[in-house]
Parts: structure tokens; C-alpha cells; sequence
């Protein structure tokens, strides 16, 4: 084993703080990962990592050489293609991660238009709720709907998702549709939550002074956006989406919009990456052509 394929692996070790995991994530056996941190070791002269029966953590020494070997990747990564000329050119592995609406309805029916255009590219894409760590994960990029905390990453706003308010027919037969804000206290709300057991936030409302919430009853609270939409083509509620997840079901009548004056605020659609020196040319490909896959949908 060379040792640029040493420190690749080390490097995925150290971000899952696993063996086992970073076996996993390469496709190699735990024996060869086990190995290769040994022999890397042994070279560099070096404890890297602590190894208990629960953990894997870096050393000093280790967190030093992992910062180095991350910018050495970067570099061999960037070199490799940097005389290539073309799309064809592009390859490798791209792991990327969005939000499951957002690679059903917009990302997923446009995909093959990507993978024709850089065939030697293999593309990983995680499509989840959950707010992943870019890092720990090994993601070159994710898609991020709503507010950031991510101080630490750079940041690519690409627009804003316009939110509706909607319900079914079947909801509106049994409660009237809502004329007013008043009229919610006697509506049901399909509660949405980033983890179960979370207080809901309520009803969004958005005009000239900003954002404010309005509690709402219900009986469901789901911590996904499929089980939320579901919910509400079952007459469980109303609920607040992007346009671009409900437009098709609402030309098609099986939702309906409710209180357009009264729509919650546009939700920020952003690129997220954890480096900008040497960013491989696979994802700012995969980034320009997501931007303008999108771009239709946004505000």
C-alpha cells in the first residue's frame, strides 16, 4: 500500500474515530485498515490515535498530520486533473448530501443529465432530514434548506424556496378552509419537528415586521418531510412547504392552497462545503449544475 493510499485512510478513520465505519466507507476489510494505520505509524515515527475497546481518537501528533495530509489530498486530487481538458475528464467519488424532497422532485428526475455528462464520475448521494457533519461524514457538498450554524463551512447561497400553505380536500370537507388568521384556532396543524420530542414551533406567519408563530392543535408530529406531506394528503392538517415539493400536487388537485396572504417566510437554499482551498473539480461541477437545476424553483 503507497502511501497516499495510507493517508486516505487514515484521514477516514480519524473523521468516523472507527475503524470498522471507515473500513465500511472504503470498501476494504477492517484487517487492511487496521494495517495501514500501523505501517503509517511506524513510518511517521508517531502515535496517530488512541485505541480503546469504545473509541478511536487522534493524538497531537495525529490532529497535526491529519490537517497536512487533508491539504495533500486536496493538492494530489487537484494535480491529477488539473492538464485533463473536457467534462469526460472528471472522476471519481462525489458524496453528497440534500434534503429528500429536494432529490425526489427536483434533483433525482434530472440526475442521468449529470452522469451523461461525466461518466467516469460516481456519485454517493445521501438524501435525509438530518443535518449530517460534512466532515466526520467525508461530504464534499450538502444542500441545506432553512437556517445554517455551520460557522465553520463555506457557504453558497443559492436562493430562497417560496413556502405555501396547504391542505387537502378531504381536510377542508371536514374543517372549512381557514379565511383568516383567526380561523386557525379552530384548524389542525401537522406539527414538524428535526427530532421527535422537540416543542413544535406552530403556524408560521411572515409580513413587513418579520416572522412570528401562532400555536396550533394537532395530532401528528412527524421528523420527516415525506411522513409531513403524507400527513397531510391523509386530511391529518395543514402544513407550510416549499412550492417546489407541492406544486405537482396542487396542479393536480390533490392539495389545495389555503391563506396565500398569509404564507410563512422563504426558506434559504444553500450549497455548504467544508474547504475552499482546492476543491476538487467533480463537485464545483456538481454544485454549478444543482444551482442550475434549481434555479427555476427559487426565489
Amino acid at each position: 500500500m503507497n502511501k497516499l493510499e495510507a493517508m486516505q485512510i487514515f484521514v477516514r478513520v480519524a473523521e468516523l474515530s472507527s475503524f470498522t465505519q471507515a473500513a465500511d466507507s472504503l470498501g476494504l476489510p477492517k484487517a487492511s485498515i487496521s494495517v495501514a494505520v500501523k505501517q503509517t505509524e511506524a513510518w511517521l515515527g508517531a502515535r496517530l490515535l488512541h485505541r480503546t475497546t469504545r473509541k478511536v481518537q487522534m493524538t497531537q501528533d495525529g490532529q497535526a498530520f491529519y490537517e497536512r495530509c487533508k491539504d495533500v489530498l486536496a493538492d494530489m486530487d487537484e494535480l491529477q486533473s488539473m492538464f485533463q481538458r473536457g467534462e469526460e475528464a472528471l472522476g471519481g467519488r462525489l458524496r453528497v448530501d440534500m434534503p429528500s424532497g429536494v432529490a425526489r422532485y427536483q434533483v433525482l428526475p434530472r440526475l442521468d443529465e449529470f452522469l451523461q455528462r461525466h461518466p467516469r464520475l460516481e456519485l454517493e448521494l445521501s438524501s435525509t432530514d438530518r443535518k449530517v457533519d460534512i466532515v466526520r461524514e467525508g461530504f464534499d457538498c450538502v444542500l441545506r434548506v432553512g437556517g445554517l450554524n455551520d460557522s465553520s463551512l463555506v457557504a453558497r447561497p443559492l436562493g430562497r424556496f417560496r413556502q405555501l400553505n396547504c391542505a387537502s380536500p378531504a381536510y377542508l370537507a371536514r374543517y372549512g378552509a381557514p379565511a383568516s388568521l383567526d380561523d386557525l384556532a379552530r384548524h389542525r396543524l401537522v406539527h414538524y419537528v428535526s427530532t421527535l420530542g422537540a416543542r413544535p414551533a406552530g403556524w408560521e406567519c411572515h409580513d413587513d415586521g418579520g416572522s412570528r408563530w401562532l400555536s396550533m392543535a394537532g395530532s401528528v408530529i412527524v421528523n420527516n418531510a415525506d411522513a409531513y406531506q403524507a400527513a397531510c394528503l391523509a386530511g391529518l392538517g395543514l402544513i407550510q412547504a416549499p412550492e417546489s415539493g407541492v406544486r405537482h400536487l396542487l396542479d393536480s388537485g390533490e392539495l389545495v392552497e389555503v391563506l396565500p396572504e398569509h404564507r410563512a417566510a422563504p426558506m434559504p437554499v444553500t450549497l455548504l462545503y467544508a474547504h475552499r482551498r482546492n476543491l476538487p473539480r467533480r463537485a464545483q461541477a456538481f454544485m454549478d449544475w444543482l444551482a442550475e437545476v434549481l434555479a427555476p424553483h427559487l426565489a
